[in-house]
């Protein structure tokens, strides 16, 4: 398929020569330089020497009693969502969401900082959807940058006050 990709390289160099002749165009930047190791930050975080640290993925799973609808499934659904809040308050869970759609019964992801599996398990266990039987939790063990020790702060200037 070349036409796109020749019409769309004649437009960007079209636009270019555009902006340029009406004084418009900006001077090139220079890349950006070498990163500073940052040895505080990295301590805040928990990294290792290569910038990376444990975690736990958990993915939360249908599972065996759907909880039917009405105040006992809304009451069940608040507690999961003050759960999180609770352990991202204490730095354990950083990062969390559902997934769109997912024929195989996958519901959400949870991205624990935490050691190992058993800690994660004793986590998870605290969420009413868990208790319930609304779903079910799978753990994976996983090796990841400790920057994503940072998402819930990003997250929180993202989000307007409620």
């Amino acid at each position: 398929m070349p036409r796109p990709i020749a019409f769309i390289g004649l437009a960007v160099l079209l636009a270019g020569a555009i902006a340029a002749h009406a004084g418009a165009a900006e001077p090139a930047k220079a890349p950006p330089g070498p990163a500073t190791f940052d040895a505080a930050l990295a301590s805040r975080l928990g990294a290792d020497a290569n910038g990376m640290r444990r975690y736990v993925l958990v993915v939360l799973k249908t599972g065996p009693r759907r909880m039917p609808d009405g105040e006992a499934r809304k009451a069940m659904f608040a507690g999961h969502f003050a759960n999180m809040e609770r352990l991202t308050k204490e730095g354990r869970l950083v990062l969390a969401g559902p997934f769109v759609s997912d024929p195989a019964g996958w519901r959400g992801l949870f991205v624990l900082a935490v050691e190992d599996v058993e800690q994660a398990r004793r986590l998870t266990e605290s969420d009413p959807v868990i208790r319930e039987g609304e779903m079910v939790a799978e753990y994976h063990p996983w090796y990841g940058s400790a920057a994503t020790m940072m998402l819930p702060e990003i997250h929180e200037r993202l989000t307007p006050a409620r």
